[in-house]
């Protein structure tokens, strides 16, 4: 039962950034209908930036944290400006060719500044867990966990409460329609490409300092959030979050009980398993973003 716990525990704290990841790839492909093959590398960007911060300029970790995902959102916005809108309308061979390239790009851009080593990122937070009852937590994965969820909850408010969410709702729902309305499209894409990111540099930069950081840590971060993607519905954030929360699950407790070698493939055979029942996801494409 103990163990049991420990693994339930741990997962929750890994599904909250896996949440964040699957939530901002929706939200690019329900508003643009852009596969974004640069989402993985967004992340390894947050997790570099707040590496970079910390050990090169001596900036505060929790101030690294916020700068790399402020960061993150520019260089969104950057993509979509310099790539993305001069080829809008084209094709979506077309559209997939340059994003890929754009992930070339980027990967290799920092093994060229950072070389192949593994970084490992310090934090202000004591190595000894928290010990709660019959299990036992680092501060750092705490902290992941609440930093995670307030962000999560921080997106659906911007999304449902704010004018410029309700705006990225009507252009998901009609893009026509939206612009008859008087919404800047173009604006709305870098808009939302922007969120996306920071959203995706934001889990870099909460599971960088847990896990090592490397140039190719983003090719299975961006393999899992297609996958939470897909499991969840394309376009719904709700399902992306249930998504990510239970893909952290099913590796866990595949880590935990069959074998650790296994654990970024366990959660692909149980998406395997639940798209042969369910090929539209989980959940349904809903009307709207939310």
């Amino acid at each position: 039962m103990q163990e049991l716990l420990q693994h339930l525990a741990n997962a929750l704290l890994l599904g909250s950034t896996y949440a964040l990841l699957g939530i901002g790839l929706t939200l690019i492909f329900g508003i643009m209908r852009v596969v974004n093959f640069t989402h993985g590398e967004l992340y390894s960007f947050g997790a570099y930036a707040v590496f970079f911060l910390e050990a090169a300029l001596g900036v505060n970790f929790f101030v690294a944290i916020v700068v790399a995902v402020i960061a993150g959102c520019l260089l969104g916005a950057l993509i979509e400006f310099a790539l993305l809108r001069p080829i809008q309308g084209a094709d979506i061979d077309t559209t997939m060719l340059v994003m890929i390239g754009a992930w070339i790009f980027m990967q290799n851009s920092e093994l060229l500044y950072w070389g192949g080593v593994a970084k490992s990122i310090k934090t202000p937070f004591p190595e000894a867990p928290l010990q709660l009852g019959l299990i036992s937590v680092s501060w750092l994965r705490i902290f992941v966990l609440v930093v995670g969820s307030v962000l999560i909850v921080a997106t659906y408010f911007f999304i449902d409460h704010t004018k410029l969410g309700k705006a990225i709702r009507a252009t998901f729902q009609d893009h026509d329609t939206a612009a008859l309305m008087g919404i800047n499209i173009k604006g709305i894409y870098t808009a939302t490409f922007a969120l996306g990111s920071g959203l995706a540099a934001a889990a870099g930069a909460l599971l960088g300092p847990v896990f090592l950081v490397t140039p190719t840590m983003g090719d299975i971060a961006s393999l899992k959030a297609f996958a939470i993607v897909i499991l969840g519905g394309l376009g719904n954030i709700t399902g992306a979050t249930i998504g990510g929360f239970i893909l952290a699950f099913v590796e866990e407790l595949g880590a935990g009980y069959v074998s650790s070698g296994y654990r970024d493939a366990m959660g692909f055979v149980i998406i395997i398993v639940i798209l042969l029942f369910k090929p539209t996801g989980l959940f349904t494409r809903a009307d709207r973003i939310g």
